[in-house]
């Protein structure tokens, strides 16, 4: 069962991203404060959980946070200012839209920028430990494959429907073949050689 907070003394705000390591589309990220003593045994990491479950989750997470925020950084910015500079903006981004302020911060990962003068604590595979990081993961990775099936019906031979951006085998030959739509990110290297089909 995963843990409600990593501290008790301050407002406690969870964070995570999605979409990092797609060749398309934005980086996405979220924060969510939950109650001291929230409570859910259904909520897991994103990757854990089918999609029907993620859909099921996110109102739940919505309606029972004290606060939650999402937020993303396009590809155009990422290729500005690389993708691990683009995940802490979106996270920093979704801090900013919190209207209660987060006192303490945990992310999953051994990596981040400090926000603001807020102390900070990264956790390793957080998402599979705390609960307000796992409703975060699960918020940025729903949004996020919203937004992709969005841009699917403009793009349809990128099949984003079906990867929402990651670098599939059917992604990567689309490129190959039609070249990168204005939402790919043009600092990956989208074009290295494909895997060989047995």
């Amino acid at each position: 069962m995963l843990l409600s907070t990593f501290q008790q003394d301050l407002i406690e705000a969870g964070c995570d991203e999605a979409g990092r390591g797609c060749l398309a589309g934005p980086v996405f990220a979220a924060a969510v404060i939950f109650p001291p003593d929230y409570c859910n045994t259904l909520l897991n990491d994103s990757k854990q959980l089918s999609e029907k479950k993620r859909m099921a989750l996110r109102p739940v997470i919505e309606n029972e946070a004290l606060d939650f925020a999402v937020a993303s950084v396009s590809a155009e910015e990422i290729d500005r200012i690389n993708i691990l500079n683009a995940s802490y903006l979106a996270m920093h981004r979704a801090l900013d839209q919190l209207k209660t302020k987060a006192a303490y911060i945990i992310v999953d990962g051994n990596r981040f920028k400090a926000y603001q003068n807020t102390p900070h604590q990264c956790i390793v595979k957080g998402d599979g430990k705390y609960l307000s990081i796992a409703a975060a993961s699960i918020l940025a990775k729903t949004y996020r494959d919203e937004y992709m099936q969005q841009l699917a019906c403009k793009f349809p031979h990128y099949d984003w429907l079906s990867n929402k951006g990651y670098p599939t085998i059917k992604h990567r030959n689309a490129i190959l073949e039609y070249g990168i739509s204005p939402h790919h990110r043009k600092s990956f290297r989208v074009t290295d050689p494909l895997p060989k089909l047995l």
